[in-house]
């Protein structure tokens, strides 16, 4: 590999958020290696710096470790300089119900959590020694939700993304001897795909009066792994719109 070229690997990366993330490092010229459970389109193979696809099950234990032994296989000696821990998931009840206190079996809760925060551990775990040669940098993709009450989310996947906050917390704290910087995005509302109309009651509550796109969490995930903030580490950045002011 060029020792100019830096690389990335992007998780949930198939559409949405995650597509827009890899996408937006494929532009600055980063190698990128992702993951998701279904192909990414064939146009986006046909850049040379859109190293590797893998299509793996993070939601099970040894899909995500399947994914780092082959993952680390292509990297061989090769330094990893960012790891963006995006797949996630927000599954609904047989009755259309996101998962809460109150409805949908507790084995459900736990699929929750071992995609959006047992994953984000098991990766980070695995690419600690590769990004120790980067010197790299960790995101993981928290939510909104995460920090209040939100009307759509479900409990499940609220309580898995505020543990997920803690957890970055906690690896910035033990990757720093490792040279690797560990922060969050916590993304409000975004237009994607998953989103469903019933989230435009929303928009009065954002200040800038508007979604945000994929690429503006794309855009914040970028800059937390460049030099700008080199000494940024431990934090979560909101990319809400100022929804979390209310």
């Amino acid at each position: 590999m060029n020792g100019d070229v830096r690389s990335v690997v992007v998780t949930g990366a198939s559409r949405g958020i995650g597509h827009a993330i890899a996408r937006r490092f494929l532009a600055e010229g980063w190698r990128v290696i992702t993951c998701a459970r279904a192909d990414v389109p064939k146009e986006c193979m046909l850049d040379r710096n859109w190293a590797r696809h893998f299509v793996a099950d993070l939601g099970d234990p040894a899909g995500a470790e399947g994914f780092v032994a082959e993952a680390m296989a292509f990297l061989g000696a090769d330094p990893l300089h960012a790891l963006i821990n995006n797949a996630g998931v927000s599954p609904k009840t047989p009755y259309r119900e996101r998962l809460g206190v109150l409805n949908g079996p507790i084995d459900g809760w736990k699929d929750v959590f071992e995609l959006n925060f047992y994953a984000p551990l098991r990766l980070a775990r695995g690419f600690a020694s590769a990004l120790h040669r980067g010197r790299g940098a960790i995101v993981n993709i928290t939510s909104i939700a995460g920090h209040y009450v939100h009307p759509f989310a479900g409990s499940a996947y609220s309580t898995s993304k505020a543990a997920l906050s803690g957890l970055t917390r906690e690896m910035a704290a033990e990757m720093a001897q490792l040279g690797v910087r560990v922060n969050a995005v916590a993304p409000g509302e975004i237009r994607t795909e998953m989103i469903s109309a019933e989230y435009e009651a929303l928009v009065p509550r954002i200040p800038l009066e508007r979604m945000g796109t994929p690429e503006d969490v794309a855009g914040t995930v970028f800059r937390l792994c460049g030099p700008d903030f080199a000494y940024v580490t431990g934090t979560e950045v909101f990319v809400t719109g100022g929804q979390q002011l209310y």
